[in-house]
C-alpha cells in the first residue's frame, strides 16, 4: 500500500469507477466524488495528497474547484482531465496553477506516471514546510539553549530589534554561534516566511566575493557560462546574513553600501539595476574600528550596518552553559551514530569544565561529536577526550598568572592613592597608613608613575 490517498472526482459513474479500481490496484488510498461539493467536503475532512478531477463537473466546473481547494490546501497537487482537449482549457488550468492536466480517452500510463510526480512533489512540499516550522521552533528565544544571563540579554535584544527593519551587527569571537543569533532575528521578523540567505565572506576568494553577491550576467567575465543570480538578490523580501563581514575587499565596500543605500543590485556584466527587499544581518570578529583607522574599511559602511550590535561572550566567560549544551550536543550524535551514551564521568566532565574553549561553542560541539563516535562505552571518558584539551594547562597557568599580576597591582595602586588622599598628600603619613616603609612606598610610587 502506497502511503498517498488520493482523491478522484468525476461525474461519469462507470468511468470513476474504472479509474478507481486501477488506482487501488496500483497500491493508492482513493477517495471519490462525483461532484465538486463532495469533493471539497472529502478535502475538509480528510488527509489528501493528489486531486484528479475532470474539468466538466456538474455543479462547478474544474477552475471553480481548483480555486476552492486552493482556499483549502494551497499545497496539494491538482490534475486536471478534460473530454475536450482544447488548447485553451489547458492554458487556463496550467495559469491558475495546477499541477499536470490529460485529456480524455485517458492513457492509464501516462496518469500513473503523473500522478506519481505530483505525489512525490506533494512530499517535497511537506517536507519543506516541516523543516521550516522546526527550524522557526528551534530558531526562538526558547529553541536556542543557555543557562547563563549574558546568552538571556543577548536573546532579550535580538528579540527587540527582530520587528524592526534595522540593520544588526553581531559581535564575537569566532565560534560563538552568531549565525544562530541571525537566525532568531529572521524568525522573529515580520520576513519570516522570506528567504534566510547565509553568505560568508572569508569562505571565498577576494575574485568570486562580487559574482557571489551581486550576481552576473552570462559572459561578464572568462567562464561566466550562464547567468547567475547572486546573494542580494536570493534573499529579497528576506533576510541577508553576511558572516565575517571584516574581510569583504575595500574595492568592493562603496559598491557593497550603494545597495544599502538605494535598494538596488547591479549585476556584473549589466547595466540594469535590480529593486530589492532585504534586511542585512552582518557578523565580525575582527575590530572593525581599528580597520577603519587603517583605511581597511568604510567608516561609512560601518555606521550602516552597525545601527544595532550585538556581542556574543565566549564560551569561557558563561560556562554555565556547557552543561546543556553537552546535553543537547550528546543526544544529538548519540542518535545519529546509534549510541547508548548517557553523559560524562565525573573526571572527564571537570576536564572540559577547566577547558577555555578558545574555538568556543563550535569546538565545543566537535568535541562531543569525536568523543561520542569514539566512545566504547555510555559514559564519555578522559581518553574519548580529544589532547590538546590537556596540553594547553602550562600555557593557561601562565596567563593566569599575568591575570594576577595585573590584579594585584590594579589593588595596589588603589590603596596607596587612596592612603595619599587620606594623608592629604603626605607619603610619611600614607606609608604608616599601608604600614609600609617609606621606602617601598617610593618605590611603588614611582613603579606606578604616581606623583
Amino acid at each position: 500500500m502506497k502511503p498517498y490517498n488520493l482523491l478522484l472526482v468525476e461525474d461519469e459513474e462507470i468511468q470513476r469507477a474504472e479509474m478507481k479500481i486501477t488506482l487501488e490496484e496500483e497500491g493508492y488510498k482513493v477517495e471519490d466524488s462525483e461532484n465538486a461539493t463532495g469533493a471539497i467536503d472529502i478535502i475538509r475532512n480528510k488527509t489528501i495528497n493528489v486531486v484528479i478531477t475532470d474539468y466538466n463537473l456538474p455543479n462547478k466546473d474544474g477552475l471553480e474547484l481548483f480555486s476552492d481547494i486552493r482556499a483549502l490546501n494551497p499545497e496539494i497537487p491538482v490534475i486536471f482531465i478534460t473530454a475536450y482537449g482544447t488548447i485553451d482549457k489547458a492554458v487556463s488550468v496550467m495559469k491558475a496553477g495546477a499541477f499536470d492536466y490529460l485529456s480524455k480517452p485517458i492513457n492509464t500510463e501516462e496518469l500513473l506516471v503523473i500522478i506519481e510526480r505530483a505525489c512525490a512533489h506533494h512530499a517535497l512540499i511537506s517536507e519543506n514546510i516541516r523543516l521550516r516550522k522546526e527550524l522557526k521552533e528551534r530558531y526562538t528565544a526558547k529553541g536556542v539553549v543557555s543557562a547563563s544571563s549574558k546568552i538571556q540579554d543577548v536573546m532579550n535584544l535580538a528579540s527587540r530589534v527582530a520587528p524592526s527593519k534595522a540593520s544588526v551587527l553581531i559581535r564575537g569571537e569566532s565560534g560563538v554561534g552568531k549565525e544562530i543569533i541571525a537566525r532568531v532575528i529572521h524568525y522573529a521578523s515580520p520576513r519570516k516566511e522570506a528567504p534566510f540567505v547565509a553568505f560568508n565572506v572569508a569562505a571565498l576568494s577576494p575574485t568570486l566575493i562580487e559574482s557571489e553577491l551581486f550576481g552576473h550576467q552570462k559572459g561578464a567575465f572568462t567562464g561566466a557560462d550562464r547567468a547567475h543570480q547572486g546573494r542580494f538578490v536570493q534573499a529579497h523580501t528576506g533576510t541577508l546574513f553576511i558572516d565575517e563581514i571584516g574581510d569583504i575587499p575595500i574595492e568592493l565596500q562603496t559598491k557593497f553600501l550603494r545597495v544599502l543605500q538605494e535598494n538596488i543590485v547591479e549585476p556584473l556584466g549589466s547595466s540594469k539595476a535590480i529593486p530589492i527587499d532585504i534586511r542585512v544581518i552582518a557578523a565580525t570578529n575582527k575590530d572593525i574600528e581599528a580597520m577603519i583607522k587603517k583605511g581597511l574599511f568604510r567608516e561609512d559602511l560601518y555606521y550602516r550596518l552597525n545601527v544595532v550590535t550585538i556581542y556574543i561572550p565566549p564560551l569561557r566567560e558563561r560556562k554555565e552553559d556547557i552543561l546543556p549544551l553537552t546535553d543537547l550536543f550528546i543526544k544529538k550524535y548519540a542518535s545519529e551514530n546509534k549510541k547508548e551514551v548517557k553523559g560524562f564521568t565525573r573526571e572527564a566532565f571537570d576536564t572540559i569544565m577547566k577547558y577555555n574553549f578558545p574555538g568556543n561553542v563550535r569546538e565545543l560541539e566537535n568535541m562531543i561529536e569525536r568523543a561520542v563516535v569514539l566512545g566504547r562505552g555510555t559514559h564519555i571518558i578522559l581518553e574519548d577526550l580529544p589532547p590538546n584539551i590537556f596540553a594547553p594547562i602550562e600555557e593557561e597557568t601562565e596567563q593566569t598568572s599575568e591575570e594576577l599580576d595585573s590584579q594585584v597591582e590594579k589593588l595596589e595602586k588603589h590603596l596607596i592613592l587612596t592612603a595619599l588622599r587620606k594623608a592629604g598628600g603626605n607619603q610619611s603619613q600614607a606609608a604608616r597608613l599601608l604600614k609600609v616603609t617609606e621606602r617601598k612606598l617610593r618605590y611603588k610610587l614611582k613603579k606606578y608613575k604616581i606623583s
